[in-house]
Order: structure tokens, then C-alpha cells, then sequence
């Protein structure tokens, strides 16, 4: 049986637990996302369907997620739903877990889970355990409500599954243009910051171009995205580099860096 609150786990240290200063920050790196899309040529063009956003602590990420985010403002008003797909950080998932809880809450409020079809779909299970330490999906959710007030959230934690249980997840979460598909994942972990520079230029251009599967020490998210790119792949879609960086270049040293990417597909 659903129900519940899924509250939040890293607000006060991913991002501000006061819920006036999350507002504050995230509407600030959203105006600066803005800002530097309008001079990027780049950001011309068909809108995404799917984004891939990183998911650390928004001083490191959160500029380059802003980015993401920014791209689809143009359309925000007709989304009504997110299904989003985060890998398992904290507990251990086979395939792809819903919550069992009907709202995630963060200092900015609560968020309405949506009901999802799973019927036939045996890598789709149910667990608060997987949803309830997890920071990969909470960290998105601020972006996410000052950006459309207002929505209903199917979200997915994603263990170990493979590219063609995701995709299968994907299809049948597609939707309409009410619907966004997001998917959170960070790039290499730990390199110094030029060969951290080289692994991620490489995972971003297989991420360009739907060659997957991405391998699990390029990418954490790699099980997520990797589902996404099959479905992309086979509906002949386009992709985007929207940003790329590390740690170094926010606010890490140099020595053992995170990479970040924003991807739009469409």
C-alpha cells in the first residue's frame, strides 16, 4: 500500500536547508543559467525531452545543472510531470525502485508522486529503503519547483539494471510534451583534473552520440543514462552538449576532481 512522506536527507549539505536562502540560490543560478544560454549559440534549436544533470552539492554541480534546467524553461509552463532516474548510492537495488511514499517533501515543500504502470515490467520494484537516504534524485528537486511550481514526480532510484530494462522503463514514461524525463549522474570520480578532462570528453562524446553502454567508473549514473540512450538511439533523436566541467573548475582542488556534464536529448 502507498503512502507516506519521503523527507528530505541532504538539505543543509548538498544545499541550503533554509528554505528563503534554496530559494535564493537556486533562482540565483538559474538567472545566471539563463544569462550565459542567451550568448551560447548552441542553445538555439529543438527543445530536449531528456536531460542528463549531475547531482553533487550545488556549489560544485549546481551551475552546470542550472544550465540544464534552463534550457527547457522556454516550455516550462506545459510540463506537468518528471520521471526521474537516479543511480543507488545508498542501498542496494536490483533493477529500478519506486517509493512507496506519495510525497517527497525539501524545504521548499512537498512534491505529489505519481502513479507508474509497472505491469510487466519485472525490474520495477517498490522501496522506501532504496528512495530514503538516496541524493541523486533530492538534489534535483529544488531546480525542479522553482522552475515549474507546480508537478507530479515519478521518480526511480536504478541499481543494477541493464540498458534494455531502463529503456523499457523509459517508453513507457515517455509521455507527451507535459512530460520531462530527467536522468542524474555525474561523470569520473577521483582523476587529477587533466586526465579527469580527457576520460569525461570521451564519456560525454559516446553520451553525444547514443554509443552506449557507458561504463559504471565514467559515469555513476551510467545504468540510468544508459537506458535513455538505447531508447534515444532508437528513436533517432538529437543530442546537445549543454555544459561540461569538474571540481576543479568550481570548488575543488585540482588533485582528485568530479566531472560534470548537461546533456539535453531531444
Amino acid at each position: 500500500m502507498r503512502g507516506g512522506v519521503r523527507k528530505p536527507a541532504v538539505a543543509g549539505m548538498f544545499y541550503p536547508g533554509d528554505p528563503d536562502e534554496l530559494a535564493r540560490e537556486v533562482d540565483a543560478l538559474l538567472a545566471d543559467a539563463r544569462r550565459r544560454l542567451k550568448s551560447d549559440e548552441g542553445a538555439s534549436g529543438r527543445q530536449p525531452k531528456a536531460l542528463i544533470v549531475p547531482h553533487a552539492g550545488y556549489v560544485f554541480s549546481g551551475a552546470t545543472a542550472a544550465r540544464a534546467y534552463a534550457r527547457v524553461m522556454p516550455v516550462a509552463g506545459s510540463i506537468s510531470r518528471v520521471v526521474l532516474f537516479g543511480p543507488a548510492h545508498r542501498a542496494p537495488v536490483r533493477g529500478l525502485a519506486l517509493p512507496k511514499a506519495t510525497v517527497f517533501r525539501t524545504p521548499l515543500g512537498d512534491i505529489p508522486i505519481g502513479l507508474f504502470d509497472a505491469t510487466g515490467l519485472r525490474q520495477v520494484e517498490v522501496s522506501d529503503q532504496a528512495h530514503a537516504q538516496e541524493h541523486s534524485l533530492e538534489v534535483q528537486l529544488p531546480f525542479l519547483q522553482r522552475m515549474l511550481g507546480e508537478f507530479e514526480l515519478v521518480p526511480f532510484v536504478v541499481g543494477g539494471a541493464s540498458a534494455a530494462e531502463v529503456s523499457a522503463v523509459v517508453e513507457r514514461s515517455w509521455g507527451g510534451p507535459e512530460t520531462l524525463l530527467l536522468f542524474s549522474s555525474d561523470l569520473s570520480h577521483y582523476h587529477p583534473y587533466s586526465d579527469a578532462q580527457r576520460l569525461d570528453a570521451e564519456t560525454v562524446d559516446r553520451m553525444l552520440a547514443f554509443d552506449g553502454p557507458i561504463d559504471p567508473r565514467r559515469a555513476c549514473g551510467a545504468h540510468p543514462v544508459n537506458g535513455l540512450l538505447l531508447s534515444a538511439a532508437r528513436r533517432g533523436l538529437s543530442s546537445e552538449l549543454i555544459d561540461l566541467c569538474n571540481s576543479g573548475d568550481t570548488a575543488g582542488d585540482k588533485d582528485r576532481v568530479v566531472g560534470y556534464a548537461s546533456i539535453g536529448v531531444g
